[in-house]
C-alpha cells in the first residue's frame, strides 16, 4: 500500500504525515499538490490521505473551499471507485464538505482552540493516547444519521479516560456521542479529528498512532 498525501494552501500536517508514514510505517509516500487532478499511479489498494491544518485559511468553513480543488475532485472520484481516502483533523472537515462522509465539524463548545493529549477507544476497551489540535471539532449529525452511523458501525472512536471508558468529562470540545472518528457506509473513507501521526515515534514516547493505522486497515 502507498499514500498520497495532499497539500493545500494552508496544510500544516502534511509533513508531518509523510514524516509519520515514510520513516515510522515504512510506507511509500507522494505528495500531491491541490491544484494537480492526477490519481493514476494509485489503485484501490492504496490511501489518499488530507492531512491537518487550515487549507485555503478555512475562510468561509473549515475545508469548505478545499472541497472544490482540482485533487478534490479526482479524490471524491477515487473513493466513489473503491479507494481508500483518510482525513485527520482539517482534512475530516473536508470529507464531510465534500459529502464523502455524513455531519459536520463545529466550533469546540468552548470556543477555544484545543492542543493537547486525549484519549481514544475504538470500542475494545483500551485508551489510545492521541494528540488533538483543533478548534472546530465538535462533529455533529442529526439524529436519522447518528442511528445510521450505530446500525453500520460506522463510529471507529470515541473519546475516553484512560482507562478506556467513554465518560463526559473526557469530551474535549462537546462533539455528539464523544465520537472522535467515523467511516462511510463502505468503509473505505475514514475521518478523524486526532492526528496519529503525530504519535508514532519511539523518540516521542508514544507509538499509540500505529495502532490507529492498524486499525484502520492502513498499516
Amino acid at each position: 500500500m502507498k499514500f498520497g498525501v495532499v497539500v493545500f494552501p494552508g496544510s500544516n500536517c502534511d509533513r508531518d504525515m509523510q514524516d509519520s508514514l515514510q520513516n515510522d510505517l515504512g510506507k511509500e509516500v507522494i505528495m500531491l499538490w491541490h491544484k494537480e487532478s492526477d490519481l493514476s499511479a494509485f489503485t484501490t489498494d492504496d490511501c489518499i490521505v488530507l492531512p491537518g491544518g487550515f487549507s485555503y485559511g478555512d475562510y468561509l468553513r473549515c475545508g469548505a473551499i478545499a472541497r472544490f480543488s482540482p485533487m478534490m475532485q479526482s479524490v471524491i472520484d477515487f473513493a466513489n471507485n473503491g479507494g481508500k481516502v483518510l482525513g485527520v483533523c482539517n482534512g475530516f472537515q473536508i470529507l464531510c464538505e465534500s459529502g464523502l462522509l455524513p455531519g459536520a465539524l463545529l466550533q469546540n463548545n468552548h470556543q477555544q482552540f484545543n492542543c493537547k493529549n486525549v484519549y481514544l477507544t475504538s470500542g475494545n476497551g483500551k485508551a489510545l493516547k492521541i494528540p488533538i489540535a483543533h478548534g472546530d471539532g465538535r462533529y455533529y449529525a442529526d439524529a436519522n444519521t447518528l442511528a445510521a452511523l450505530q446500525l453500520n458501525n460506522q463510529i471507529l472512536f470515541r473519546y475516553c479516560n484512560e482507562n478506556g471508558t467513554v465518560v463526559p468529562e473526557a469530551n474535549p470540545n462537546g462533539t455528539t456521542d464523544n465520537i472522535a472518528g467515523i467511516c462511510n457506509a463502505n468503509r473505505n473513507v475514514f475521518g478523524m479529528m486526532p492526528h496519529p501521526e503525530r504519535a508514532t515515534s519511539a523518540l516521542l514516547g508514544n507509538e499509540d498512532g500505529k495502532i490507529v493505522f492498524q486499525l484502520l486497515g492502513l498499516s
